[in-house]
C-alpha cells in the first residue's frame, strides 16, 4: 500500500513537471501565431529607402488597423524568405527593379504594378566638422584623400557617373585613384564608415547622412556632377493581399507619404 502510494505520487510530480515545460512552450507557439498572423503586409527591399519605407508602413498602418512588415537589407538576406510571403518589394533604383524581375526574384514580382516613387540625389559625406575642407567633387581627387564608394546594389557606376559628369577623364581618374575600398552594398560601406576612420568621403546618397546624421556631415555635389537613383515598388504575384498592397502603395504617394519621404532626404515629383 505504501510503495502504491509512492508510485501514485511520482507519477503526479513527473506530470505536474512534463506540464511546467509544455505549458509555456505551448503558449509562446501562441504568441508567436498569433503575432506572425497579425503581419497584413510584408514588404522587402534594399537598406537605402528602409527609414522611410518604416515610418509610412507604421502611419499607415495606424490609420488602417493593419501592421505593415518591412524587411530591408542586402538582398541574399531576404529573397528567400520574399520568395514565399512577399506581399511587396521596393528598390533602390531602376535598374535594380529590373533585376529583381530577371533574375534575383523570378516571376514573383507583377511588372503591371512596378511604379516609381521618389528620387534621391548624390552627396558627398565626409566627417564631422568636415576636416580636410571637401567643398565639392574635385575635392576627392586631391591627394590624400581617401574615398569610400559604393560598387553594387543600385549604385553600379555611380562614382563613375558623378565624377565623369563634365567629360574631365583626369578628374575620374583622380577620383579613382583615391578610392580605398569599393563596398559591395551601402551596408557593407556604412560598417567600413562607422569603423575605420581613415576613410575620409564617402560618396554616397543624401538619405544615408538623414539616417546617421552624427556620423557624417553633408556636402553637396555641384548640380553638374549630381546624379539621382530612384526608389520603386510593386505588388507580388503570389500576394493575397493585393488590394491592401495597392492601397499601401497609393499611401507611399500621398501628401503624407511624401512628406514622410521628404523629411528622409528625397525628392517628390
Amino acid at each position: 500500500m505504501k510503495q502504491a502510494i509512492i508510485s501514485f505520487s511520482l507519477r503526479i510530480a513527473f506530470s505536474a513537471f512534463v506540464m511546467a515545460l509544455v505549458v509555456p512552450f505551448a503558449i509562446a507557439q501562441q504568441a508567436a501565431s498569433a503575432e506572425k498572423s497579425a503581419v497584413s503586409l510584408r514588404a522587402y527591399g534594399p537598406g537605402g529607402p528602409a527609414p522611410a519605407m518604416r515610418e509610412a508602413a507604421k502611419t499607415f498602418g495606424a490609420k488602417k488597423g493593419v501592421v505593415v512588415e518591412i524587411t530591408a537589407g542586402p538582398t541574399p538576406m531576404w529573397k528567400d524568405q520574399a520568395m514565399k510571403d512577399a506581399d511587396l518589394i521596393f528598390s533602390g533604383s531602376e535598374y535594380m527593379m529590373t533585376d529583381f524581375v530577371r533574375k534575383d526574384l523570378p516571376e514573383l514580382i507583377d511588372t503591371s504594378t512596378i511604379r516609381t516613387l521618389y528620387l534621391r540625389p548624390s552627396a558627398i559625406l565626409v566627417r564631422p566638422g568636415n576636416p580636410k575642407g571637401i567643398k565639392g567633387i574635385k575635392g576627392l581627387a586631391k591627394p590624400g584623400i581617401k574615398v569610400l564608394v559604393v560598387e553594387g546594389a543600385g549604385q553600379v557606376g555611380m562614382w563613375e557617373d558623378v565624377a565623369g559628369r563634365t567629360g574631365d577623364v583626369k578628374l575620374v581618374s583622380g577620383v579613382r585613384q583615391n578610392i580605398g575600398f569599393f563596398a559591395v552594398n551601402s551596408a557593407e560601406a556604412k560598417k567600413i564608415w562607422n569603423t575605420d576612420t581613415s576613410y575620409d568621403v564617402w560618396l554616397i546618397w543624401t538619405i544615408w547622412q538623414k539616417e546617421s546624421p552624427a556620423s557624417a556631415d553633408l556636402v553637396n555635389i555641384e548640380p553638374e556632377h549630381t546624379i539621382y537613383r530612384s526608389c520603386g515598388i510593386a505588388t507580388t504575384n503570389r500576394s493575397e493581399q493585393k488590394g491592401l498592397s495597392k492601397d499601401f502603395a497609393d499611401f507611399l504617394q500621398s501628401v503624407e507619404g511624401r512628406e514622410i519621404f521628404i523629411k528622409w532626404g528625397w525628392i517628390a515629383p
